[in-house]
């Protein structure tokens, strides 16, 4: 049995808890939010048994193998390395992190420490998306070269995103990570980037 420790009770946390319900051998035994309000309303809508507004009770609680970051981008880096310094495996939703430079941080901090860091990617797990990858894995249209993403929703579900020192960029980092990851998926991931082509469309609105 897996016991995950949920970092975060918003829009991402309740996504992965919609999935979570579909995979054996798991428990969400506490999760995290920075209000006790929403924590508390969480934990009783998903049955989690414990919530705190304390990340670092999560990531040195000696029970829990796994922690899950679901939080807002200006603080992966941070929940991260928390809970590499404690020793636990991580698994981070997209984008890791605001930048390359937070993003290798991350990273050293894993390898030093030994644990898994997974970075949560949900495009490539989509069906169809994974039966073409195995359409291509079986040769069917032989070397992949080129490949047209696109990936469009409503946007941003909370008003923090519109600041680039929180959000560290726009839609190309919010929704194209999905596109590139697509594409690194159907390509290969050992076949390097040399040139890349984007066209894209301001559309605002107001967060509600």
């Amino acid at each position: 049995m897996i016991r995950i420790g949920l970092l975060g009770s918003g829009f991402v946390a309740t996504f992965y808890m919609n999935g979570l319900r579909d995979v054996p051998n798991q428990e969400v035994a506490v999760n995290y939010s920075q209000g006790e309000d929403r924590a508390k309303s969480f934990a009783k809508e998903w049955r989690i048994p414990k919530w705190t507004t304390d990340m670092t009770e999560v990531v040195e609680n000696r029970d829990i193998d796994l922690v899950v970051i679901a939080l807002p981008n200006f603080v992966h880096k941070e929940a991260a390395l928390l809970a590499c310094k404690s020793g636990k495996n991580v698994v981070c939703t997209k984008p890791l992190a605001r930048n390359a430079a937070e993003a290798k941080v991350m990273l050293d901090a894993a390898e030093k420490a030994g644990v898994l860091h997974g970075y949560a990617e949900t495009e490539v797990f989509s069906p169809a998306v994974m039966k073409a990858r195995d359409v291509i894995e079986r040769g069917g249209i032989g070397d992949v070269f080129w490949v047209r993403s696109r990936e469009a929703h409503y946007g941003p579900h909370s008003k923090w995103f519109w600041d680039p020192a929180l959000s560290g960029g726009g839609a190309m980092m919010d929704m194209g990570c999905h596109c590139v990851e697509a594409a690194r998926y159907f390509v290969g991931k050992d076949v390097k980037a040399v040139e890349a082509f984007a066209w894209g469309e301001t559309l605002v609105h107001k967060t509600k």
